[in-house]
């Protein structure tokens, strides 16, 4: 993988990073009080805050990955590496900001499947 493939990645995860903040933050400030009075349009204001940095990672990350433009992925490529990341990184997330969402045996056989997609995916 080159540079250009590297750089994809590394911005997917930053992105999801975002992405899972954005969607599932406004709950753990309502776990701790600071949003439990906020109305919901709020709440979709301070996600979609948090949202447009996951599209400044998101949209450089395709644009630089994509194989039309010179990256190392297909669309497709590019589509189940981004599935994967966010797993990843919603379960790293979860893990941290909701410590009672522990992860079940059938959570890991549903990521093996996903990774062995991903081996499907770039098979030749």
């Amino acid at each position: 993988m080159n540079f250009y493939g590297f750089y994809t990645i590394l911005l997917l995860f930053c992105s999801n990073i975002f992405m899972t903040l954005a969607w599932y933050g406004h709950l753990k400030l309502q776990q701790t009080g600071v949003s439990t009075h906020w109305p919901l349009i709020g709440v979709i204001v301070f996600s979609w805050c948090i949202a447009f940095f996951e599209y400044c990672c998101q949209v450089p990350a395709n644009r630089i990955g994509f194989e039309g433009n010179g990256g190392p992925f297909s669309l497709v490529q590019l589509k189940v590496i981004q599935e994967c990341v966010s797993l990843v990184v919603f379960a790293v997330v979860a893990n941290l900001l909701f410590q009672g969402q522990s992860l079940h045996w059938n959570h890991f056989l549903a990521f093996a499947c996903l990774v062995a997609a991903v081996y499907l995916v770039f098979m030749k």
